[in-house]
């Protein structure tokens, strides 16, 4: 049996048993690698190692790590605070804010991850307050990152530009953008209205109410820890209830709660935060590693302001996501990705080479990384765009899109941080909803982009 077909039943096995049984997904598929590794391949430990992601596993321990060091605190529930009461009483607006502020640093030129990294922790703080369902906060995070991808400014857009050129195919900048842009936005119409958008907006003035009540009650009973308000409403602890969020906060009692100063290590912390964004988005510092170090030199510091702060490390979703990435970067090394994608470029039908493109990109981004895939799938596009009977632009624009929308899924790292940022009791229920979603990306994308940007653009 080919070793490619092994490896695509390993990873549907590893996703079957995962799926039934409570094991880590991550660990079964150490395992596949190892066996089809040692067993078929006849690699060393060392060769089917090649494949764990080392940047990624750096970069999802440093970000919670320093997002648990603000969590513990209080930090992170001081910029929440501020937040509420500069949104005020408009809930209904809060997964909007959400999806805009997710889609300026990428816009501006941050890869993904960064952006993500640093404000999906915000986020879905900002959207538990407000009682936003979690799932909604998560997916407007991701998916306003995504807006951004293919901004002149992001390397997405310059790998794409690049490998296009190299060809000879020359590429609309300002139709990736916009197209994908377009795109995204039409999704988050789709998750505002199908994950509770319908019902803020029905309620929006008697959660105004509700939401006045219960800071008035809950400013009058507030408790204070170390100087940071811990506002009780809702859940009671601040946790997410059934609908994954609080009862809403309101700006009612912000006089109440303005007057509370920053903490010196609070307002260290609030620096170095600030600190590692700028490094990151600004100045292209490795995020996980600045992090990292960040987090470090604040436990080092403040010892017993974060004590056991580094329990909040994600250790169950690194090891979900390194597992995978390791698995399928096997299947790449082996050649999987490149048998199937000559075997498409070989057909001569040329809608519907573009079609099964779009596919291969869609199923394959949904495992391993977009950029390095769009630099292997654009390539092989490339001899029947020079044919002229597709518009390349139109199919650049459908195959960038089909690859990267579907990060939406856990096993990305950009939904890999989304999901490490939710509460660990709701993470397998947002881990269902994220895969769940992001499988109906991998086969929607292609059919959508193949039908609005291809056909069209077919001679």
């Amino acid at each position: 049996m080919s070793i490619h077909v092994i490896g695509v039943v390993a990873l549907v096995l590893v996703f079957i048993i995962g799926t039934l049984r409570p094991v880590s997904i991550g660990a079964l598929s150490l395992v596949a690698t190892f066996l089809i590794g040692t067993l078929v391949a006849g690699e060393s430990v060392d060769e089917l190692l090649a494949g764990f992601p080392a940047e990624l596993f750096v970069l999802l321990v440093g970000v919670t790590y320093l997002f648990g060091l603000a969590s513990v605190n209080g930090t992170i529930e001081w910029i929440i605070d501020r937040a509420v009461g500069l949104f005020g009483d408009r809930p209904a607006l809060v997964p909007w804010l959400i999806f805009v502020f997710s889609a300026v640093p990428t816009t501006a030129g941050a890869l993904g991850p960064a952006a993500v990294a640093m404000l999906a922790p915000l986020c879905l703080r900002l959207g538990e307050r407000y009682g936003i369902d979690r799932r909604m906060s998560a997916l407007m995070v991701m998916h306003g990152s995504c807006l951004g991808n293919f901004s002149p400014l992001n390397g997405l857009a310059i790998i794409v530009q690049r490998a296009a050129a190299a060809g000879g195919v020359e590429v609309s900048s300002a139709a990736l953008f916009f197209g994908n842009a377009a795109y995204n936005i039409v999704l988050a119409v789709v998750i505002y209205l199908c994950f509770g958008g319908r019902k803020l907006l029905r309620e929006r003035h008697g959660r105004v109410a509700t939401a006045h009540a219960t800071v008035t009650a809950s400013v009058a009973a507030t408790t204070s820890t170390g100087g940071v308000s811990t506002i009780t409403g809702g859940g009671g602890t601040g946790e997410p209830g059934a609908s994954g969020g609080t009862e809403p906060a309101s700006g009612s009692g912000n006089a109440e709660r303005k007057s509370v100063a920053l903490r010196a290590d609070q307002a260290i912390t609030l620096l170095v935060m600030a600190g590692v964004g700028v490094g990151a988005l600004v100045f292209d510092i490795e995020i996980g590693f600045l992090a990292l170090i960040a987090a470090v030199a604040l436990h080092v510091v403040f010892p017993k302001r974060f004590d056991k702060a580094d329990k909040q490390i994600v250790w169950s979703v690194v090891l979900l996501i390194c597992g995978v990435t390791t698995l399928v970067g096997a299947m790449e090394r082996y050649g999987t990705v490149d048998v199937v994608g000559n075997g498409i470029a070989g057909i001569g039908v040329p809608l519907l080479i573009a079609f099964l493109l779009c596919v291969v990109g869609a199923f394959t981004s949904a495992f391993g990384s977009s950029a390095g895939l769009l630099g292997v799938l654009i390539p092989l596009a490339v001899p029947f765009l020079l044919q002229g009977q597709i518009g390349a632009s139109a199919m650049i624009v459908a195959l960038a899109i089909s690859a990267t929308v579907v990060d939406s899924t856990p096993f990305s790292s950009v939904g890999a941080l989304t999901l490490a940022n939710a509460p660990e009791r709701e993470r397998p229920a947002l881990f269902r909803t994220m895969l769940g979603w992001g499988m109906a990306m991998v086969v929607t994308a292609p059919v959508l982009t193949w039908l609005v940007f291809i056909l069209p653009s077919s001679v």
